[in-house]
């Protein structure tokens, strides 16, 4: 909007023109959502507390988290609005990429929303079935498929671009939709299984968001794309904006999110913070980038897949004390603080590692 208002005006006062910048706008959309959230977080804390919209706790996982049972939860119904409104404020209004991002920020988070709406009033921990979940997944990215024919010339549509090679992509065809599921399925279910400690999956997402932001920064950059061969699509780059807000949103939940938790971001706030990774790397063809920036919510997804499999293989045996794997690491003894912190340096290590491969081409 503010794009839309002021920057007509630069021609009366030279200053406008910052409008025109994406750079200044992403950090303007940041700020915003941080200053919103830590605004709004506290009052969304204390009318859930007084209406009992509060956390269930699992008997599957440590007895020590018995004492968060009561903690107020779904707290992305706060992000989710003050990322909208901070987009809406700071991107250019008409661009595609956004709406369709921001469309599949809402539709996941309403859909966590339903999940946490039944496990508070059915059995505990219960909620929608991974069959619903799978189906709802699955006409997102129906549609997502159906819109990115619409937004990207046909030799680039069902393509993903693969790591370490100068402009080479993998042709999927029909099979595309496949890596579409996958990627929403995989980053919607490994946030959700991450988001275990305080603070852990917001945190830990924080780094993966930050290269999808410079990855849709670059994509956008006709000369930054071309240096470092990588497709240009033009007007992608306003996702940046989406990604800064998302950043900024996060960063003031992880405000109240850290130990001791004051809110839990629920399945609200874990599908739609999943979905908007895999949004951001399906639009900008880096699904297989976003699995290296997101190394540690691979980990933790493959810890619960080994687990299961293995305990089913071997008629109970475990591979892990207990999973996800920040869940072995509480059962050996280690303090919640202590792995929370240490999983956030994993997540930024692969971050940078995801970065530097933009280079190694």
């Amino acid at each position: 909007m503010f794009y839309q208002l002021l920057f007509p005006l630069r021609d009366k006062f030279f200053a406008f023109n910052i409008f025109r910048y994406i750079s200044f706008r992403t950090f303007s959309a940041a700020l915003t959502a941080f200053v919103l959230t830590l605004l709004l977080l506290p009052v969304f804390i204390k009318k859930m507390k007084n209406t009992g919209h509060t956390e269930r706790i699992s008997e599957h996982v440590p007895q020590g988290h018995k004492k968060k049972e009561g903690t107020v939860t779904s707290g992305g119904l706060v992000f989710l609005p003050v990322v909208l409104i901070s987009v809406f404020l700071w991107a250019i209004p008409w661009n595609p990429f956004v709406y369709l991002s921001l469309f599949v920020l809402l539709y996941l988070g309403i859909l966590g929303y339903v999940d946490d709406r039944m496990k508070k009033r059915g059995h505990k921990k219960g909620g929608l079935s991974q069959k619903a979940k799978l189906l709802y997944q699955t006409i997102l990215s129906v549609f997502v498929l159906f819109c990115i024919y619409r937004l990207y010339p046909t030799e680039y549509a069902t393509s993903t671009q693969v790591l370490f090679f100068k402009n080479v992509f993998l042709e999927l065809g029909v099979f595309y939709l496949l890596l579409v599921i996958f990627v929403f399925v995989g980053t919607t279910n490994a946030v959700n299984l991450t988001d275990g400690l305080d603070g852990l999956a917001a945190g830990a997402s924080l780094p993966p968001m930050a290269v999808m932001l410079v990855v849709a920064y670059v994509t956008g950059h006709r000369i930054l794309s071309n240096y470092l061969n990588i497709l240009y699509i033009p007007g992608i780059g306003e996702l940046s904006v989406f990604a800064g807000a998302l950043i900024g949103a996060l960063t003031g939940f992880l405000w109240f999110n850290s130990y001791p938790a004051e809110v839990f971001m629920g399945d609200t706030g874990s599908q739609a913070l999943g979905g908007s990774l895999g949004i951001l790397a399906i639009l900008t063809k880096q699904e297989v980038l976003l699995a290296v920036a997101g190394g540690l919510l691979v980990i933790e997804a493959l810890s619960v897949i080994l687990q299961v499999a293995y305990f089913r293989s071997t008629g109970g045996k475990r591979i892990f004390k207990k999973a996800p794997l920040h869940h072995h690491f509480e059962e050996k003894g280690w303090a919640e603080p202590k792995i929370v912190v240490r999983f956030w340096i994993i997540s930024l290590v692969f971050a940078i590692i995801a970065i530097s491969t933009l280079k190694i081409r």
